[in-house]
């Protein structure tokens, strides 16, 4: 607990180091190397090694590209190195039919497609709302994403160690439980509505130049907790079921006491892509 809790900390501390550096070009490569990390955990976990590694640095460049989009030349590549990036994944397939496992291929593409959604979530939210127009905003909904899916994991743990009898997961995960995942949902709505609180306290607004937080804004962010929680177990869930079927108990060994970056991360997959989606069709449209 003790290694969790100092891993804990030194994460934090260095995160709120990169959020400085939020409006470069830094907070985007950043973004791209915990990308390729885990893009890397997965092409570990699928069995692949070093006769595979072209594997995994096929996918170097199209992550750059991607996760460095505010740059128009980058956008100008992305889409003809996306498309010579799956044209070489299917001749590899090919030219190592005897040898390439389509399964486990498959596997880490869509396993990379999925973290390269989570994460290129954050770039889309620092284009869509630029710091020189809506100040903080960005800042904040990221920092909303980490509360719903920690807040979520924090309180489902304590709920479920103080009240779980019923097993959500048996297979997947045997120590979730259904009171733990009520918990979850409970803690992420509520951390949720103290981070809107705190942010808005200063001008009563999330910038100074939009929108007013009224009950309305606190009843999408309450609501906005709850879905986010259950994805955050989803996420959860669907990362300990590759774990299961890989044979291994943690994707890496980056995080003492955490695991890799998926270990942490995994319950943020499909949070982000989410906050995304809610951020850009209804909160600066609502009064």
């Amino acid at each position: 607990m003790k290694t969790r809790i100092v891993t804990a900390v030194v994460g934090l501390a260095v995160l709120a180091v990169v959020l400085v550096f939020f409006d470069t070009a830094l907070f985007d490569l950043v973004l791209a190397a915990i990308c390729l990390i885990g893009i890397h955990e997965v092409f570990s976990a699928m069995g692949f090694g070093k006769k595979q590694w072209y594997l995994f640095a096929a996918a170097i460049p199209f992550t750059l590209l991607l996760m460095l989009s505010a740059s128009q030349t980058a956008r100008a590549l992305l889409l003809p190195v996306g498309f010579l990036t799956v044209l070489f994944y299917n001749i590899c397939l090919i030219a190592n039919s005897r040898t390439l496992d389509f399964g486990k291929m498959s596997g880490l593409l869509y396993f990379s497609g999925v973290i390269l959604y989570c994460f290129y979530s954050l770039i889309y939210l620092k284009r869509r709302l630029p710091m020189a127009q809506y100040g903080y905003d960005a800042i904040f909904f990221i920092l909303l994403i980490l509360c719903f899916a920690w807040g979520g994991d924090t309180s489902a743990y304590f709920a479920g160690r103080a009240f779980g009898k019923h097993k959500l997961a048996p297979v997947v995960s045997p120590n979730k439980t259904v009171e733990g995942a009520v918990g979850g949902i409970i803690g992420s709505m509520v951390v949720g509505l103290v981070a809107t609180v705190l942010y808005s306290i200063p001008t009563g607004s999330f910038t100074t130049l939009t929108v007013n937080v009224t009950m309305r804004h606190y009843l999408i962010i309450a609501v906005m907790g709850a879905v986010a929680s259950v994805l955050g177990i989803l996420g959860d869930l669907f990362a300990s079921a590759v774990k299961r079927q890989a044979g291994i108990k943690d994707y890496g060994t980056i995080f003492p006491g955490h695991g890799g970056i998926l270990d942490r991360f995994d319950s943020v997959m499909f949070i982000a892509p989410f906050v995304c989606i809610v951020v850009r069709y209804f909160f600066y449209t609502i009064q």
